[in-house]
């Protein structure tokens, strides 16, 4: 076994013990999901036994996720740089763990326009946190206040627009693949756009 090997090994001992505990199972508990003794998936934690693919099949069906993400260990790209986009005032960070999601930082200054062409609809969904300031969000008929440190998620399929109230505001907001895909499209459009995100 190679060195590297051996890190893999502990680091699928340390993942299992990990997880089990933040279900809050008891080894018993993990080991009947499982279908284990509990002395086995004692031994598998402790390092006492060796790894057996089926085991590890049947550990990660019990634990609720995949074999793949049991084994992964690919930590290498832990920290992003943001693609920063100056004319919409945003910062883009795709996440790597999802390639259909993408986080945004956007500053607005001005108000939402309630101009029904300045308002998007596209299929996706949306979530956004105020960072600072206070944001307007128009959703079909509806207007909403959303104040610093308050979220709002929607379906983008409603007619919508964020934009700022009394004084600029920062959102931080996580659009799916369809949603990204909507607002990319409707950038192009102009300014008549530019304060929905």
């Amino acid at each position: 076994m190679t060195q590297d090997d051996g890190e893999l090994d502990s680091l699928v001992r340390k993942r299992i013990r990990a997880l089990r505990m933040a279900q809050g199972w008891s080894l018993d508990e993990l080991a009947t999901r499982a279908r284990l003794s509990p002395s086995t998936l004692s031994r598998i934690e402790t390092g006492q036994r060796r790894l057996a693919l089926d085991q590890l099949v049947t550990l990660a069906r019990a634990l609720d996720t995949s074999l793949d993400q049991l084994v992964e260990t690919a930590a290498d790209d832990v920290i992003s740089s943001p693609v920063i986009d100056a004319a919409h005032q945003q910062m883009r960070w795709p996440v790597r763990a999802d390639p259909g999601m993408t986080v945004v930082r956007q500053r607005m200054t001005d108000p939402p326009s309630d101009r029904p062409s300045a308002m998007r609809a596209h299929p996706g969904h949306e979530w956004f946190v105020v960072l600072s300031g206070t944001a307007i969000l128009l959703l079909g008929n509806r207007r909403f206040r959303v104040e610093t440190n308050q979220a709002a998620e929607f379906p983008t399929m409603l007619p919508h627009a964020i934009g700022a109230e009394g004084g600029p505001c920062e959102v931080l907001g996580i659009f799916d693949r369809d949603a990204r895909r909507g607002h990319r499209s409707g950038e192009s459009a102009g300014d008549a756009d530019r304060p929905s995100k």
